[in-house]
């Protein structure tokens, strides 16, 4: 058996562990935890030092709304390889408009619920 049809395979993975290593190395000596560094442990932003902690806590409204933002972005992910099929669904004579409605009502249904219930209004 010839090991030269793994050779690029082995040259992928010797640059993978180069670089993986090299940037490794960059960050341990150039990155703020080097032990030349004067702001060790430090926060840092726009050049103004903290004067408060640096691990405030986040309202739970943050996270929902999070939450939210990933749930009506995963069902539009799933949207996009619907228009991508539609044309040959509709070559084939596939009924597929009429299930993705119903997908789209219920996805409508639930953002009017959310509205409703007032999970996206910050003043509250």
């Amino acid at each position: 058996m010839s090991y030269a049809a793994y050779l690029p395979f082995l040259v992928q993975i010797v640059l993978a562990a180069g670089i993986t290593g090299g940037v490794i190395a960059l960050s341990q000596f150039l990155g703020q935890r080097a032990s030349h560094s004067q702001i060790k442990d430090a926060a840092y932003e726009c050049g103004i030092r903290s004067d408060g902690s640096t691990h405030t806590r986040f309202p739970v409204k943050f996270y929902v709304t999070a939450m939210l933002f990933i749930l009506f972005d995963i069902e539009v992910v799933f949207l996009i390889p619907w228009t991508f099929v539609y044309r040959d669904f509709l070559a084939h004579h596939i009924a597929i408009l009429s299930p993705m409605l119903f997908f789209l009502f219920v996805l409508v249904l639930g953002l009017f619920y959310e509205v409703r219930k007032g999970a996206l209004e910050w003043e509250k």
